[in-house]
Formats: C-alpha cells, structure tokens, sequence
C-alpha cells in the first residue's frame, strides 16, 4: 500500500496529471507495446473507427498497467494493447455490428473502455512477439472464454500467466474474453465521448502547466 502511495504521489509530479485525469499510455509506461487494432481495419468492424494509433487511459489504470509490465519484465516477459479508452460513439458503432453483451457492451449503460477503466491486452516476449493465446483479439467464440481448456499446455500457461499478473495488480477478466481486463474501482470513473484529438489537446494543455 506504501509503495502504491509513493508512485501515485511522485508519478502525479513526473506527469502532471491528477488522478482521474486521462494519460498517455505511450508516455507514461513507453516499454508497453501498443497494436490499437481499432485504427486499422484489422477488427471486427473492418474498418478504422480511431484516428490514431494511440492508447489513452485514466491515471490509476496506467499506473497498475504500469505495474503489471515491470512484474512481467522480471521474468522475461511484457504487455501489448490492443485497446484502451473508447468513445461511447465508437461504442455505438460497435453495438449495431456486435449487439452481442457477451462480446460488446451495451452503449446505453457505457463500456468500461469508455470510462478509460478497462484494457484489452495480451503477453509478449523479449523481442515483442506475441505469446500463443487462445484465440485472435476480438474472437466472439466460446475458445476465447476463461473456462474454454480444449487447449494446449503452453496456451493454458500463457493465459494463467496474464490473468494472475493482472489480477495480483488490481484488474479483473470477464469470462468471455480471454483479452480484457476492467480496473477494480471502475464505477467511480463516468462514461466519456471525448474524442482522441480533444484529449491529445488536453495533455498538451497539461504538460505546459
């Protein structure tokens, strides 16, 4: 809890944000690597529906996420994201192709991407190559649930090794989705459709302070 406390006080002067406040994740935790899908065509939409390639998140969920990559790091391993802070009108996009709760959560109450609270994330090596997983990001199949185990050994292990990673750091899965992870105190953060040019301008904004 100490060392909680000393991060969040001395990471809020090395980055000039507040908690609650929107982060950079490609800033604020640089070894991460970053494969936002939803800025290509590769996903499920087919189409980009980001105008950029980037990773925002609210304070206290880089901060764990932070914590996570350097646990990892110690044993060889590291963190890719595949999606982070969502704007509910991505959101809505999302829900007329996929009105599926299991997979894409319904825009009415929000997401918890939209709230800047959840990530979708899978493991790397040292050279930044995916470890085997289950399936592909964004598989809408039973083979990308937590209790699916017609798998091999190694996929297991891999799958356990993020979640207990995760889990130890604060975060929590969902059943359907091998991939995502919510930070624990989620609910306190409010759904948000701030574009990510508003936000880009807003860090700007921040760092001239």
């Amino acid at each position: 809890m100490l060392r909680y406390v000393f991060i969040l006080i001395f990471g809020v002067a090395a980055f000039g944000q507040q908690p609650g406040d929107f982060v950079d994740v490609a800033q604020f935790s640089p070894h991460i690597k970053l494969d936002i899908c939803y800025a290509t065509d590769n996903n499920f939409l087919h189409r980009a529906v980001y105008p950029q390639a980037r990773c925002f998140l609210r304070y206290e969920t880089a901060l764990a996420l932070n914590e996570v990559q350097k646990e990892l790091e110690s044993i060889g391993l590291g963190l890719k994201i595949f999606d982070g802070y969502r704007p509910l009108s991505v959101q809505k996009m999302m829900w007329k192709i996929m009105p599926d709760a299991r997979y894409v959560a319904n825009p009415a109450k929000g997401s918890r991407h939209n709230r800047g609270a959840a990530v979708d994330v899978t493991l790397v090596d040292s050279t930044g190559k995916e470890l085997d997983m289950p399936t592909p990001f964004d598989d809408f199949t039973e083979r990308a649930h937590h209790d699916y185990n017609k798998l091999p050994p190694k996929v297991r292990l891999n799958r356990w090794i993020l979640k207990t990673v995760m889990e130890k750091h604060g975060f929590k899965p969902i059943r359907t989705e091998w991939w995502h992870y919510d930070l624990t105190g989620w609910k306190k953060f409010p759904v948000e459709d701030i574009s990510f040019d508003e936000l880009d301008q807003r860090l700007h904004k921040a760092e001239k302070k």
